[in-house]
């Protein structure tokens, strides 16, 4: 689904010292025990993240964990997500976990653009390329659907099912086109495309979370700053009105996933808000935004990693997806001062 992690371009500067060793003892002394780590201190959830990652990830997880946390470069990153890359120029092979198979899918654009977003990288001829791509395959509308039907039936998430005539949708158009305007990128795919957003936005009047989530990516990059933020605070109290977020962790019997989601599948304040400069985050009292963060920091598993909300469909998918999740929970609340804006220390060293 859109929104699988937040886009910010990570600070570089290594990370404060770590605590010092304990003093060297004879053998006749005791060696003094650590000082306990204060419930707040944030290292051991970055060290057991990066535990997770390593013993989990796909190469590009592991390589953007690596960049966004380690002080790691971006060519790394770059060269694995370009394994995904097809000769038409759009993304596929299952780069996001929940369609399988070769081919390129909108769901992937949007990933790939996200990749390239936090590296500081979605420019050049690369994405000339895909937007040409776009342009090729999109619906008479200038949109873009969820899903392509395909000439042989690659396995797909049941709740994305195949469509012969599939419709644009601003589920998969909203995050491609914000991306696109958040870069500076201009190409005459976006001019009808940003139309479409625009209408289905400032026309919505039943949605959904992942829609939610989409609409705030367009808004969050389009270059029309007051038309977005009309925009916005028009979804915000219809968000509200509809109880589509979670806005207490401690209530969420009170508000019952969407139609068609997986129990327990809801969204909180983070999920939308994934940053503070967000519009989205004008949506939330600040109360409400320090439970949403505190619950999503409480969520880190025993192994280091983060939980899928979704249904499982497939073993494959379900494993992919986590290490995904757990980099989106890192960048979320390091945008909001939960980790350290450094990086923890040096990246693996490339041979020479």
């Amino acid at each position: 689904m859109p929104g699988d992690e937040a886009s910010p371009q990570s600070p570089r500067s290594p990370r404060s010292p770590r605590p010092p060793q304990a003093a060297a003892h004879t053998p006749h002394t005791p060696p003094t025990p650590p000082a306990p780590r204060p419930p707040s201190d944030p290292l051991p959830a970055l060290d057991r993240a990066e535990r997770f990652i390593w013993l989990t990830a796909r190469v590009l997880e592991q390589r953007r964990f690596a960049f966004h946390f380690l002080g790691g470069d971006a060519d790394p990153v770059d060269t694995a997500l370009g394994s995904y890359l097809n000769p038409d120029g759009g993304y596929g092979h299952a780069l996001d976990p929940d369609l399988r198979g070769p081919l390129s899918q909108p769901l992937h654009t949007a990933h790939a653009l996200r990749v390239l977003d936090g590296l500081g990288r979605c420019a050049g001829q690369r994405i000339e390329r895909l937007c040409r791509h776009l342009t090729g395959v999109s619906t008479p509308d200038g949109a873009l659907p969820v899903v392509f039907p395909t000439p042989r039936d690659y396995p797909a998430a049941p709740y994305h099912p195949m469509q012969d005539d599939p419709p644009g949708e601003l589920l998969t158009t909203g995050p491609v086109v914000g991306l696109l305007h958040r870069n500076r990128v201009w190409h005459a795919w976006l001019f009808r495309a940003t139309d479409f957003c625009w209408d289905r936005i400032e026309n919505l009047h039943r949605t959904h979370p992942y829609e939610v989530q989409s609409a705030v990516a367009f808004l969050d990059g389009v270059p029309d700053r007051a038309r977005a933020a009309a925009a916005a605070d028009r979804l915000g109290r219809l968000v509200r009105e509809q109880r589509l977020v979670v806005l207490d962790p401690r209530r969420r019997s009170e508000f019952p996933p969407a139609a068609g989601y997986a129990p327990g599948e809801q969204l909180f304040p983070h999920d939308v808000a994934r940053r503070p400069e967000s519009l989205a985050r004008g949506w939330f009292t600040d109360e409400e935004m320090r439970r949403s963060l505190d619950f999503l920091a409480a969520a880190q598993q025993a192994d280091g990693g983060w939980p899928v909300r979704r249904e499982a469909w497939a073993p494959g998918s379900s494993l992919e997806r986590r290490p995904i999740a757990t980099l989106e929970a890192l960048l979320t609340l390091r945008a909001y001062g939960r980790l350290p804006a450094q990086v923890s220390r040096p990246g693996p060293v490339p041979p020479r």
